[in-house]
Order: C-alpha cells, then structure tokens, then sequence
C-alpha cells in the first residue's frame, strides 16, 4: 500500500508536470510573434564639447549632448504574455580606431497598463554620450536607434530593433558654453 508521503510526492510530481507544459503551451503560443513597430526619431539639437575625461588616460574626449523627440506605438507588442518593456535609445558609430561604437543615451521601463504610446518632447540623453577620445567630432554617420528587451511572463527574452533610425552628423567645431 502506498503511503501518505508516496501519494504526496506523486501528486506534486505529477502537478509539477502539468505546470511544465503549461508554461511552454504559454510560451509557444507568443513566441514567433513580431515585436517590430514603426518608430519616429527626430533630433532639434546637437552639441560636442571636449573635456577632461577622469575615466581613463589624460587626454581629453568627446562629449556629445542631445535632444530628440521620440514618437511610437508600443501597443501591438503587449500581449497577455508581456510584462514589461524595457526601452533605450542607443547611438552607433565607426570611429579610426574603433569599427562599431555603441553608446546608450536614454532608457524608459513601460509596465503593462501603463500607456504605450510614446510622444516624447525635447527629451535629452539620460546618460553620458562620451567617445573615448576625438571620434565624435565631424562625425558625419551617428545613428541613432530605439531598442527594447521583451520581458515576457513566460519564454526567452527577446531584443528588438525598432523599424526606424535616424542618422546624423556632428559637428565639426566644439562649443564653448558651460550649458547645455
């Protein structure tokens, strides 16, 4: 006869199971689903300035400040299976001594029920926009993209590139002025 512990540890096994291919019927029915969306990126104002760069060698760097506005619909990406969105505006450029730079300059977390429509005004970089030397200086190809990280109930958590970029040249002389 099968005791009380034996029937227990069936049962949880046996529910442990059917929470097992619970899950992944929940994550299959999402998985292939396109998270791609049409973003708007437009940028009022660019500025570099060359200042001392504590981080590294003596040598002074680049610092790049930016205001954007950013328009998107981030409707179509929520689901049931959706938890959160985890957004960032991200620069990428090519520089002498590096191929492929790529900087993050603003990032948002939109939770499920709070509103996915992104109508962002003179926004401006939430973090540093440095370039470990003079790469940002007459830069004529820096790009700028949004991006966001599906944080899903169940499954993996996928990267996307929004459909929308724009690209940008920076100028060729320095500022002078101590605001932004």
């Amino acid at each position: 006869m099968n005791t009380v512990l034996s029937r227990a540890n069936s049962l949880f096994a046996f529910s442990l199971s059917v929470m097992a291919a619970l899950t992944f019927g929940c994550f299959i029915t999402t998985a292939f689903k396109d998270r791609r969306v049409p973003v708007d990126i437009h940028v009022s104002k660019v500025m570099l300035k060359n200042v001392d760069d504590f981080t590294g060698p003596r040598e002074r760097s680049d610092l790049g400040f930016i205001t954007f506005d950013i328009s998107a619909d981030l409707q179509p990406i929520f689901d049931w299976n959706v938890k959160q969105l985890f957004l960032y505006l991200s620069a990428e450029y090519a520089t002498k001594s590096n191929s492929l730079n790529q900087v993050v300059l603003w990032d948002k977390i939109v939770l499920r029920g709070e509103s996915t429509k992104l109508n962002l005004r003179n926004m401006k970089s939430k973090y540093f926009f440095f370039d470990d030397g003079n790469g940002l200086r007459a830069n004529k190809n820096i790009t700028l993209m949004l991006s966001w990280n599906v944080v899903p109930n169940a499954g993996i958590l996928p990267l996307v590139a929004g459909s929308g970029h724009i690209s940008l040249p920076f100028p060729e002389t320095y500022e002078t002025t101590k605001s932004y």
